[in-house]
């Protein structure tokens, strides 16, 4: 006669798969919330809500975690306007829901995914480029209107082609790109020189 051992019986087995399933989609259910919470601006400790586009922006050397992370300073109101959260949160979305419309993505990098031809976007805000913080605004709006006129290649040769971008777009954008610098991204992208600011840490 032959018996099989209880530990290799198919009934087992198949309670076993049953059961694993199932607690595994608990988990997978929990973990997906969890995310969401994480990642929605405003409730999480790594995603400031959207009225920090009304702030200054920093980043600092975080000795622990080897590498720089945001810092939320005083208040430096973007276009010189206080938002409260529900026109910061309108504000933000027209420049996302912008970047994706033009598919911003193709040519840049945006919180790690994208391509790799043009700069990566992900601290734009930040980028030495713009010169200083009294001509950041100004230089962002006009270049995202008329990138031909006022490109600055250093020396790459890559132009961004002209998109259309209305002035209310393109203000829309630069919220997007000050509330995207303010995301701890765990130090992506690596090595970013950020531009010096009055009053940094």
């Amino acid at each position: 006669m032959n018996t099989v051992p209880w530990w290799a019986s198919e009934s087992l087995w198949k309670k076993a798969a049953i059961w694993v399933t199932a607690v595994m989609l608990v988990v997978l259910i929990f973990l997906t919330f969890d995310s969401v919470r994480q990642i929605t601006a405003g409730n999480g400790e790594r995603v400031p809500a959207y009225s920090v586009i009304n702030q200054r922006i920093y980043y600092r050397l975080d000795r622990d975690r080897g590498y720089s992370v945001p810092v939320i300073g005083a208040d430096a109101p973007l276009f010189g306007a206080r938002l409260n959260e529900d026109e910061a949160m309108a504000l933000v979305r027209l420049g996302k829901l912008t970047v994706q419309a033009k598919n911003c993505m193709n040519c840049h990098t945006l919180l790690g995914n994208g391509a790799y031809f043009a700069p990566d976007l992900t601290k734009a805000w930040l980028d030495p480029a713009w010169i200083n913080e009294t001509s950041r605004e100004r230089l962002m709006v006009e270049f995202l209107m008329d990138p031909e006129t006022n490109a600055r290649t250093f020396g790459t040769g890559r132009r961004m082609p002209p998109l259309g971008i209305t002035e209310p777009e393109a203000r829309g954008v630069v919220a997007f790109l000050k509330w995207m610098s303010s995301i701890d991204t765990n130090g992506f992208p690596a090595a970013f020189p950020p531009m010096s600011q009055v009053g940094d840490p």
